[in-house]
């Protein structure tokens, strides 16, 4: 008779907790490979999952990586807003946002890098996702520019708000061939560039001071 202890039953994951693994090891894999390069084999099989299962959860590789880019927009959206709720002026409302934003793309990176990669090789549902993502970080730009920049006119608060979202998207690219820089470092660059266009409309301009080194 064996004396072996018999292992206790493994915990079904639940539906929850399948779908996030899912969704962690699908960003790696397009990371990875690229999109056109992944194949929902190579998922399901890290995973440990079959491949109608996968189907099941999400329709399609565009499904996938619609369902990739939609949590990432959600999980950017709490990041930075948790991140400027704690800014006591303006400059550091600024300066919070964008360490936030660097820091979030440095745990993303490959997916991010795919994304900017490849725009074209994705679906249209995809491009709408990254757009949507855009937009949503663009609303939350401005209404934040709006409240600690009055007297700047409608258009200054557009343009700046698009100078933010598109310099930040490039200077986060342009990061991934120079390792070295800091998200902190980033965050001070562009803090430091939109700072000076900023400030001839807000109030308090001059005591906000340098972006933090």
């Amino acid at each position: 008779m064996s004396d072996a202890t018999p292992r206790p039953p493994r915990r079904r994951m639940s539906r929850a907790e399948r779908e996030r693994q899912m969704l962690d090891v699908a960003e790696e894999v397009f990371g990875e490979r690229g999109y056109q390069a992944t194949s929902m084999d190579e998922i399901a099989e890290r995973c440990g999952v079959s491949k109608p299962m996968l189907y099941e959860y999400f329709g399609s590789k565009d499904g996938l990586l619609v369902a990739c880019v939609g949590r990432s927009k959600a999980e950017l959206l709490d990041v930075t807003q948790k991140a400027m709720a704690g800014a006591a002026t303006p400059q550091d409302i600024l300066w919070r946002g964008m360490v936030a934003y660097f820091e979030f793309m440095d745990a993303h990176s490959r997916s991010f890098a795919m994304l900017m990669r490849e725009p074209m090789a994705a679906s249209a549902e995809t491009i709408e996702a990254v757009e949507s993502t855009r937009r949503q970080q663009s609303t939350l730009i401005a209404g934040v520019l709006a409240t600690f920049a009055p007297s700047a006119p409608a258009a200054a608060i557009d343009a700046y708000t698009e100078i933010i979202i598109g310099g930040s998207e490039r200077l986060a690219q342009w990061r991934a061939r120079r390792p070295e820089m800091s998200a902190h470092e980033a965050a001070r660059h562009m803090t430091d560039f939109c700072w000076h266009g900023l400030s001839p409309y807000v109030a308090d301009a001059g005591a906000g001071g340098p972006a933090p080194r």
